[in-house]
């Protein structure tokens, strides 16, 4: 830990809060601690103040009780998306074959594996930075390629996936200006915009997702709460059996579409259940649009 006496953690603290960070107290320790100088530190400060992800100028972005890194210019990763992680764990087999696409940091497949029994992790990103900054969080845990959703994947995996973790982008196109200034300035748009309904990427994955998944593997993705009937839809349409899931706690909606045969009316079903990241809401869907 990095002490700097002759800037007070105070001084910070004014600095962030003038610059309209909501938590400045605690962004002022980190940064603190982060800084290796008191120049150091003032370039540090000096950058969140102007608006660049925390995470981005750490350098590392807390995800699931884990530190993981996070370049400048990498999607960081949503603590929402945690509950996504934790309904991945909760259907993965023992020795499970694990992809996690559109992986940014890598963060949700590390942490699925550290979750659970995983024996084979694969990880792709279409982005370069985020492929360089994923291969460094995996490590020797799995194997992260570069490429278009499926396509950099190797042949072998067909019809093996037990879990296909999908963080895809849903923001619709016109609502991406509408992002904070932290996401729309200096994540990559290709991580946000979900095209028209913000669901065009779901689509492509949806499609494919049966001839990777093996028999009752499931596909998980994030949706948001308006987005979800047209979600299940797609994954009904996909030859997939939709189910919502729902952390109010969180404010997340993630979908879950399994390999096998649907039954002709399946029920709808609301429950609370305790989960890690709060009550849970799990609904059957009948039907898509």
């Amino acid at each position: 830990m990095s002490v700097h006496p002759e800037v007070p953690l105070s001084a910070t603290v004014l600095v962030l809060r003038r610059a309209g960070c909501v938590f400045a107290e605690d962004e002022a320790r980190l940064l603190h601690e982060a800084a290796a100088s008191s120049a150091d530190l003032a370039s540090l400060v000096t950058r969140r103040a102007a608006g660049a992800p925390l995470e981005h100028v750490l350098g590392w972005a807390e995800f699931g009780g884990r530190r993981y890194t996070v370049d400048t210019g990498v999607f960081v990763p949503r603590r929402r998306t945690e509950f996504l992680v934790a309904q991945a764990a909760a259907l993965a087999p023992r020795r499970a074959v694990v992809v996690d696409l559109c992986c940014g940091s890598g963060a949700l497949g590390v942490a699925l594996a550290a979750m659970s029994d995983t024996a084979e992790l694969h990880a792709c990103d279409v982005e370069p930075a985020a492929v360089g900054c994923a291969r460094r969080n995996v490590g020797e845990r799995g194997h992260v390629y570069e490429g278009d959703l499926f396509h950099p994947l190797p042949d072998a995996l067909r019809g093996r996936v037990d879990v296909l973790l999908a963080n895809v982008p849903y923001v619709p196109t016109d609502d991406v200006a509408l992002l904070p200034a932290e996401a729309r300035v200096h994540e990559p748009r290709v991580a946000l915009d979900g095209g028209g309904d913000g669901l065009d990427v779901m689509r492509r994955v949806a499609a494919e997702a049966p001839a990777w998944l093996a028999p009752g593997g499931s596909l998980l993705v994030e949706a948001s709460e308006r987005q979800r009937d047209t979600a299940a839809g797609i994954l009904r349409a996909a030859g997939l059996i939709p189910r919502v899931l729902v952390s109010e706690e969180l404010y997340a909606t993630v979908l879950t579409g399994t390999r096998g045969t649907p039954r002709s009316t399946p029920p709808q079903v609301t429950r609370p259940a305790a989960g890690p990241n709060g009550p849970v809401q799990v609904q059957g869907v009948s039907g898509g649009s």
